[in-house]
């Protein structure tokens, strides 16, 4: 039987058809205008009928700025909504889907009671140990079962879970216990990438050495025995943990976790979240969003140590009680057509990736797509920088097959949860352009006094109070920094990204940060991006600039080709296409092309590290890379090209 088409084509942008808006949560725009008639009120209904309140709060808002609570007088507790109130409704359903990298091991299916059991069993594990509410636990594990497990035990208690990506450094995990003070580290002597082994555990013993950890529990991924006194292993001490451990009563605006900024915009920052108010907009944003229904299967591709990975690999589908499925490896392993076999093999419904990926893929060509079936998709989704049209456009031809609604999702670490793009029942869906607030939030381009941009000029995305349910809560001990960063625009909250509004949607640009200013004019790195990436030969670009003695600034580009090598004809063709697009203001002063561009795992494109190998100075923050060979290769073709 075909698989059912969710989309109509509309001139160039596509709309939900009736099929997808008889299954759709939200079908109707009205929810907006509903909305914003009293977003606190709004919030509060989704609040009741969301989530399990233990006590109902006495105030719904608060607000005194920079600070903001949410269900002020609140009580509840994160794991029961997210996991004690399945295992009771529905104890055999598939809560977690694990894939292993290696072909060799089994796919593994975990129901809510056996999640609620594992659960319970180490929370009273980290109870021997000490741990108690408002205490915090770092968490350095790759993506197994048990990173779910740990967060989980940590909200049970009350406890503080502080999730540090499992492919930073000694040092970089380091910094974040020593700024979190974290008494217990949960770890893994290892994990598997692109076939081969990766020791952890090394790193580990490293980082806590003369720190506040008092034990570090390890998980046995790689099978190595667990020695010292110091040390735990977390499948034998859960094993002999009771099976029962009540979970802790905490305030609704109690911190829930830390999740510390992965440096591609300088020092990390310890993100501060609370309980009930990140729990609503984690519920709300999953269930409509992604239009998550009973029997979906989603998988979010973004590793834990990032705050995607938390939202919406994790807690979103658990608060929904939905199934939710992650994987341990790269998505190049053994092939390029693994994702695509996954996605057959587990009728996966809800596929939620980075735009980064979108174009690897897209650059291997479309023979790994047709040897897989993906008619189980219903909605697909983009997250992690702005994407451009053809990405988007392949994307949505290519792996939806122009059935799906397909919704570019805005938002940060600091959000908690998505706050701009498109309901997949409402629509439009439009090449590179996220798309409204989420009904309940506003959000408005500003210039740079602070001054609303009513004419869609472009300018500085902000948020207008009240700000939403799942926003951060501060900086981890650091009130100045979080003033600074968040509050220059006093009232509003600055996102530090730059926007603009299109026939009353919104298309963010990309960092304020990565603005440059050319004589005079203001131009979005993301523009030019966008511009240099319509040429056939182009997989993906990175725009940057650098200082000129007459213009101020001047862009340079950086060009992954999808084959062959770069020319002068070819840069000469590029320049031509951008004065075309944009105008000779943008037309960038170089362009180098490169093998690859460095990037975070949650796909991020580091143009800090690009700026300062045009500086001449030597990158710093390299921990964070997936590929930090690539630092080299660019080094060499500037200093060959200068």
């Amino acid at each position: 039987m075909a698989a059912k088409k969710y989309i109509v084509k509309k001139g160039k942008v596509y709309w939900p058809n009736e099929e997808m808006k008889k299954i759709a949560w939200v079908k109707s725009d009205k929810i907006y205008r509903e909305a914003s008639k009293s977003p606190v009120k709004f919030w509060e209904k989704l609040a009741k009928e969301g989530i399990d309140w233990e006590k109902k709060w006495d105030k719904a808002y608060e607000e005194k700025l920079p600070y903001f609570k949410w269900f002020k007088g609140g009580k509840l507790n994160f794991c029961h909504n997210a996991l004690d109130r399945w295992a009771k409704e529905t104890p055999n359903k598939t809560a977690l889907i694990w894939i292993p990298e290696p072909l060799s091991e089994r796919p593994l299916k975990i129901t809510y009671m056996q999640l609620y059991d594992a659960v319970n069993r180490f929370s009273n594990v980290l109870k021997a140990q000490g741990i108690k509410k408002g205490d915090v636990v770092a968490i350095y594990l790759p993506m197994i079962p048990e990173s779910l497990i740990a967060m989980l035990a940590c909200t049970r208690i009350g406890a503080i879970h502080s999730v540090v990506f499992s492919a930073f450094s000694a040092d970089a995990l380091r910094a974040r216990i020593e700024d979190g003070e974290a008494k217990i580290l949960i770890t893994a002597d290892g994990y598997y990438r692109r076939g081969k082994p990766e020791d952890l555990l090394h790193k580990a013993k490293k980082a806590a050495k003369r720190t506040t950890v008092k034990r570090i529990i390890v998980v046995s991924r790689l099978g190595q025995k667990i020695r010292g006194r110091k040390f735990l292993d977390f499948g034998e001490e859960i094993k002999k943990a009771d099976l029962c451990y009540p979970p802790a009563t905490v305030n609704s605006e109690d911190v829930m976790f830390i999740l510390y900024t992965s440096g591609t915009t300088g020092k990390p920052k310890g993100i501060v979240h609370d309980t009930g108010g990140y729990a609503v907009q984690a519920y709300w944003t999953t269930k409509w969003n992604f239009n998550l229904h009973n029997d979906d299967i989603i998988w979010c591709t973004a590793d834990i140590g990032w705050i995607t990975g938390h939202t919406y690999a994790f807690y979103g589908p658990l608060l929904n009680g939905a199934t939710t499925l992650i994987y341990e490896g790269s998505p190049d392993y053994p092939d390029f057509g693994r994702w695509w076999k996954i996605i057959e093999e587990n009728h996966v419904t809800v596929f939620y990736t980075a735009p980064t990926a979108i174009r690897m893929f897209r650059k291997e060509g479309d023979s790994w797509l047709k040897k897989y079936n993906l008619d189980s998709l219903r909605v697909l989704a983009t997250v992690g920088e702005p994407i451009d049209e053809e990405a988007w456009l392949w994307y949505l031809k290519k792996v939806g097959k122009e059935r799906c609604p397909l919704i570019d999702t805005w938002w940060q670490t600091e959000t908690g949860g998505t706050l701009i793009n498109t309901l997949p029942g409402i629509g439009p869906f439009v090449p590179t352009v996220a798309g409204k607030s989420f009904p309940g939030t506003k959000h408005i381009v500003v210039d740079e006094q602070g001054k609303e941009n009513k004419k869609g000029e472009s300018g500085y995305l902000v948020q207008v109070s009240p700000f939403a349910p799942g926003m951060l809560h501060g900086i981890y001990k650091n009130h100045k920094k979080y003033v600074e960063t968040y509050w220059r625009f006093k009232k509003y909250y600055d996102t530090s990204d730059g926007a603009y509004l299109r026939n009353g949607l919104i298309r963010v640009t990309g960092r304020t940060d990565d603005v440059m200013k050319v004589a005079g004019h203001r131009l979005a790195t993301a523009e030019l991006e966008n511009a240099i990436n319509e040429n056939k030969k182009v997989n993906e670009c990175a725009v940057v600039p650098i200082p000129h003695e007459i213009k101020g600034q001047v862009p340079i580009a950086f060009v992954v080709l999808k084959g062959g090598k770069g020319s002068e004809e070819l840069e000469q063709e590029l320049k031509r296409h951008v004065d075309q697009k944009i105008g000779p203001t943008a037309r960038p002063e170089r362009i180098f092309f490169v093998s690859d561009l460095p990037k975070t795992r949650s796909g991020k494109i580091m143009r800090r590290i690009l700026k300062d190998i045009l500086k001449k100075e030597e990158p710093q923050g390299l921990m964070t890379l997936l590929n930090p060979e690539a630092v080299e290769s660019i080094k060499d073709v500037v200093a060959g090209n200068q």
